[in-house]
């Protein structure tokens, strides 16, 4: 090690052994400006000791202190890893928020530890961060408030599982903005989408009938039209469910298309090609399935799927798609005693009446 970070170092051991706690904050900027300065050039034990410096004087220094270090290091690539992770999970939101935001050092279980422990600030400056991995957006959409939530939502630097993207579209049910920012996401997956907005239907039509329940019937027919209207547009938009409309119809046309090639796409988690071929089962409208399939409640489906006489294998494998709240066991216990006591006259009855309103719609448009 050249002389002048010896002679440093040796600064330092003097100010550790000190009372004046002063003194270690000047001594940690010294360090701080060398480290910074000298930062390219490095070796990986060299970084190590000024980790291992570093990290000692953090605890003896005034939040101040820490602050101004935590934001001439944010911007460093290389900083020390323990020192970042110390910074990241204080308490003190203007010492972590620096590094939270800004730091490419910090590791992804550091983030995680901080969405899951850190107060509300915390988790806010981790949503600004240019990239967020599945495993911190799963936090902050679950635990964050709804600025965070907001913040999470617009940052097109982040990514969501299918556990994030749940929570997301259950959070925007009654939040304008936060749906809005979903729906702005060019890659969220298209039954997330769909959910989205037959949630937002739903809720807009509780508000109308509540105004004028006497419109109650016309309020649902136009609100039904905006909703397939809607529907219709994100297929268009769509080359993945091109894609499986084309296979699953070249299927359809071959005679292969059956119960097994269904619960096949249902249990591969394939969303478009499984709506597709009940549709083609069914001989029922895709708008209709694709309701079916992201409704909270599984009783259309179970409709559905009992008029087509499936079997409750097929059912179960189409369930796994829907949203995770329906995916407990409580929950599939529901939907196989509904399935189990449902007649099949019964369902193809009622399955026939919204063939029979369907016609008479088309007919009839308003």
């Amino acid at each position: 090690m050249p002389e002048t970070q010896r002679s440093l170092i040796n600064d330092l051991e003097r100010a550790l052994s000190g009372k004046q706690i002063g003194d270690r904050a000047v001594t940690l900027r010294r360090v701080t400006d060398l480290f910074v300065g000298a930062s390219g050039h490095l070796s990986h034990d060299q970084v190590a000791l000024f980790d291992d410096v570093m990290s000692r004087l953090l605890r003896e220094v005034e939040t101040s202190a820490r602050a101004s270090f935590s934001h001439l290091l944010a911007g460093v690539t290389n900083a020390p890893a323990g020192v970042v992770r110390s910074l990241a999970l204080d308490d003190a939101i203007d010492v972590a928020g620096p590094i939270l935001t800004h730091a490419e050092r910090i590791d992804e279980s550091t983030l995680v530890e901080g969405a899951r422990t850190k107060s509300q600030a915390h988790l806010l400056a981790i949503s600004r961060r240019k990239v967020l991995a599945e495993a911190v957006t799963d936090v902050l959409v679950e635990r964050g408030d709804r600025e965070v939530a907001l913040s999470t939502a617009g940052n097109p630097g982040a990514a969501f599982s299918e556990f994030g993207y749940s929570t997301l579209v259950l959070r925007s049910t009654s939040d304008e903005d936060l749906a809005t920012s979903i729906w702005q996401r060019p890659e969220i997956p298209r039954r997330h989408l769909l959910k989205l907005f037959a949630d937002a239907s739903e809720a807009v039509k509780r508000e109308l009938i509540a105004q004028d329940p006497t419109r109650a019937r016309d309020i649902g027919d136009l609100v039904m039209a905006a909703s397939q209207h809607i529907q219709t547009r994100a297929r268009e938009n769509s080359p993945q469910f091109d894609a499986a409309y084309g296979n699953v119809q070249w299927m359809h046309a071959a005679g292969t298309l059956d119960e097994a090639a269904l619960t096949k796409f249902a249990g591969g988690g394939r969303f478009d090609e499984t709506v597709v071929a009940l549709s083609f089962i069914c001989d029922l409208p895709i708008a209709l399935i694709e309701r079916a399939m992201v409704d909270e409640k599984s009783e259309q489906l179970v409709l559905v799927a009992k008029a087509a006489g499936l079997s409750w294998d097929a059912v179960k494998a189409m369930l796994s798609l829907q949203e995770r709240s329906r995916a407990d066991d409580a929950a599939l216990a529901h939907a196989h005693e509904t399935f189990t006591n449902l007649k099949v006259e019964a369902a193809k009855k009622a399955i026939q009446f919204y063939r029979l309103r369907q016609r008479a719609a088309a007919k009839n448009p308003a």
